[in-house]
């Protein structure tokens, strides 16, 4: 490592120290956060240094804190989506977590939704009970004092504290801590009374029972009207406060009695009997009994100062259990309801919490209280818990078997990821385990087979690119075996065109000098395509170089080529060849076919026949069969030959050009050559290629080359002696 460059090496905790300033400094939340940061401790000191800050840097610290909470809240999220990312990158998380949400959490939410539900129904249910028994408490107070009001009436008002304690005893078995008072009083109510019915006065109030809850009421309120009063009452022990909280903190010092006040039947009645009933223990007990539910703690909720309060207790007054916090633990321990209560100076109405502790037990036993409906419905929650036992184990066995379920997948998607990234790699080789008789064991099978495939293709594509290079140089050797330039003769314009159909081919043309005047000129064609026709095409090189130096007539060479051709050339393989000599100093050209394609000729202006094309196709069997000792060879093949003037067109061409098919699969065919090569004669031998070639690459379009295309063609510029000097001065004369 370099000296200097050991400084800049981080390590993990350094990398992470360069973030945070990163992030904090070089980013606009990070630098809101430390904008703000700054801002509020600059303001925080000048508060302590000042006392007060001024107006201004209320609203500057304002404003770092909201600059504080974009930017933490931007971190924040960007927290939240890195962490999304990295967490859920691998699909076995999104399995499970999906499975969660769509199977797990659902049966959650319902199984939460009934039971709620079922505390809802349990809870309302049982407040209500409460409510009813403390109205049938209130009910039965109500016709103690009316009964007790009857009697003191028919009595003539003698002998009130008789009366008042002969009802005491006869009701304090039933009711506990029963308090009974008879106030005086004067009030004029509606003539209800019957005809001749009196009241008399009481002389004094009259005081039966404990009273240890509260002070005996002295008298009437002028709210409650002469159809007297029944209802509910709260106290509270003597010094707390009216919402319960006083000296006792953290108890409950409030409690309930059910009063009932009722006069006798007068216009005006001289006294009312008043019935207390106090919600002490054992009335608390027979709630118990016969709802089912257990009243506890108890508050008054006091509103505002004119709102209803409790009336204010002894202090001996029982508190028992409720007046503890109640009972702790337990979803269903101390719920709190809302009762109504009346301020028995005002009559207002406040508001009562009281907790109420459930038994679902009791509860349900209270509802099926008869014996039928009781086996009934102990039979139907029989089979309730059963479903509801049943539905919890197949939700176990269900997540159990997702999780299972999203391993298994996961598992063989992880292999298919490792090995994806060996193959990334190249190394192709690698294998993946099939586990499983599944589609994903399909699935593993298929990529190993792939992974072969694809071993394999490489090796091919190896061996194709070794054999296209070794192609490319065996066409170059090919073309290297062509005539390479232009050929070089006063008197003659020569061109040529060879297009391989494939890397190599088995189309074959050459020039051979015979003399200053003389040249022999070569078209052969191999049959088939590629490299048993190119190395065919090479060995006939070699062979028509040796005999074109030996024999002047075309024929002679054709028949001598052939003795040696038919000897070493494979049965299936066959050669057709056109060869011409051409004598300027004669002005002749003399040739022979051997089953190749015509040769055009097209006669010059010099000439006295008529300027159309000529096709020229002496008889002549294909090179190579060695069907005989070539004696038919040799008694078909025919040697012509003709007069040359100047402006004569001859074309040499294989059948690549004239069977040059289309899309349509038509052949360009050899009359339309012939036409082609009259209308354009007047061109010269390079341009009229470039023509002929033009108009059949139009005709293929975009039909595949199917054959090699081989073209000559010979201009004859001048010929005899005397043109051939001129010809050359001219040649001279350029240079």
């Amino acid at each position: 490592m370099p000296k200097g460059a050991r400084g800049l090496v981080l390590t993990p905790s350094g990398e992470r120290r360069q973030g945070v300033r990163h992030a904090l400094l070089r980013t606009l939340p990070g630098r809101a956060i430390v904008i703000g940061l700054v801002a509020r401790v600059v303001v925080y000191l000048v508060g302590v240094v000042l006392g007060s800050a001024p107006p201004v840097f209320g609203v500057i610290d304002t404003a770092a804190s909201v600059a504080l909470a974009i930017g933490a809240g931007y971190f924040v999220f960007r927290l939240l989506v890195t962490a999304k990312r990295r967490l859920l990158w691998r699909v076995r998380r999104k399995l499970i977590l999906s499975y969660i949400f769509i199977g797990f959490i659902p049966a959650l939410l319902i199984v939460a939704f009934f039971l709620l539900s079922g505390f809802l129904l349990f809870y309302n249910f049982s407040s209500y009970l409460v409510q009813s028994r403390l109205r049938a408490l209130a009910d039965e107070a109500r016709f103690l004092a009316q009964s007790t009001a009857r009697e003191l009436q028919y009595g003539g008002g003698r002998d009130v504290a008789g009366v008042v304690g002969r009802r005491l005893a006869g009701a304090e078995g039933e009711l506990p801590g029963l308090s009974i008072a008879v106030v005086t009083m004067s009030r004029a109510c509606a003539d209800t009374t019957p005809a001749g019915a009196s009241a008399a006065a009481v002389a004094a109030p009259v005081v039966a029972g404990a009273w240890s809850h509260v002070t005996p009421p002295g008298r009437v309120p002028g709210w409650i009207d002469c159809s007297g009063f029944s209802g509910t009452l709260a106290y509270t022990s003597q010094g707390t406060d009216a919402t319960g909280t006083g000296d006792r903190a953290g108890r409950s010092d409030t409690h309930i009695l059910v009063r009932a006040a009722a006069f006798p039947d007068s216009p005006r009645p001289g006294y009312a009997v008043i019935v207390d009933v106090p919600v002490n223990e054992s009335i608390r007990q027979r709630l118990r009994r016969e709802t089912g539910v257990e009243v506890n703690d108890m508050r008054a909720l006091v509103e505002t100062a004119n709102a209803a309060k409790p009336l204010s207790g002894r202090e001996s007054a029982e508190t028992g259990p409720s007046a503890a916090a109640g009972p702790g633990g337990g979803m269903l321990n101390n719920l709190p309801s809302l009762f109504m209560y009346r301020d028995w100076e005002s009559g207002e109405s406040g508001t009562l919490t009281v907790g109420l502790q459930l038994s679902i037990s009791e509860l349900y036993d209270r509802i099926t209280s008869q014996a039928a409906g009781r086996n009934i419905g102990q039979g139907l929650l029989l089979v309730l818990f059963i479903i509801g036992g049943l539905f919890l184990v197949i939700e176990f066995v269900a997540l159990v078997a997702g999780l299972a379920l999203a391993k298994s997948i996961t598992g063989s998607v992880h292999q298919l990821f490792t090995g994806t990234e060996r193959v990334r790699q190249g190394d192709f080789t690698h294998k993946i385990a099939v586990q499983t008789d599944d589609q994903l064991g399909e699935l593993s099978v298929s990529f190993n087979s792939m992974t072969a495939s694809i071993e394999d293709l490489l090796r091919q594509k190896a061996e194709k690119k070794r054999l296209e290079e070794e192609l490319r140089i065996a066409r170059e050797i090919q073309m290297s075996l062509l005539p390479q330039g232009p050929l070089e003769m006063p008197g003659l314009s020569v061109t040529a065109l060879c297009v391989p159909a494939r890397e190599v081919g088995g189309d074959y043309y050459d020039f051979f000098r015979l003399g200053e005047r003389q040249l022999g000129v070569l078209i052969a064609d191999v049959s088939g395509k590629g490299t048993s026709a190119a190395l065919y095409m090479a060995e006939l090189k070699g062979l028509m170089l040796s005999l074109s130096q030996i024999h002047r007539s075309p024929r002679d060479l054709m028949l001598q080529a052939n003795r040696i051709i038919a000897a070493n050339l494979d049965a299936r393989s066959f050669i057709t060849m056109t060869y011409a000599v051409i004598d300027l100093d004669l002005a002749t050209m003399t040739y022979a076919r051997a089953g190749h394609t015509p040769l055009m000729y097209v006669p010059g202006p010099d000439c006295e026949q008529d300027r159309h094309v000529q096709v020229l196709a002496p008889d002549g069997l294909v090179l190579g069969l060695n069907i005989d000792k070539g004696e038919m060879f040799e008694r078909l093949l025919v040697e012509r030959t003709i007069k040359l003037h100047a402006g004569d067109l001859a074309l040499f061409f294989t059948d690549g050009i004239s069977e040059a098919m289309n899309d349509a699969d038509d052949f360009f065919g050899e009359g339309r050559l012939a036409l082609l090569i009259e209308e354009h004669a007047q061109l010269s031998s390079d341009e009229l290629r470039e023509r002929v070639l033009r108009e059949v690459e139009a005709f293929v379009g975009t039909a595949p080359q199917h054959d090699d295309m081989t073209m000559i063609f010979l201009k004859i510029d001048a010929v005899g002696v005397p043109a051939l000097v001129e010809a050359e001065a001219a040649e001279l004369a350029k240079y």
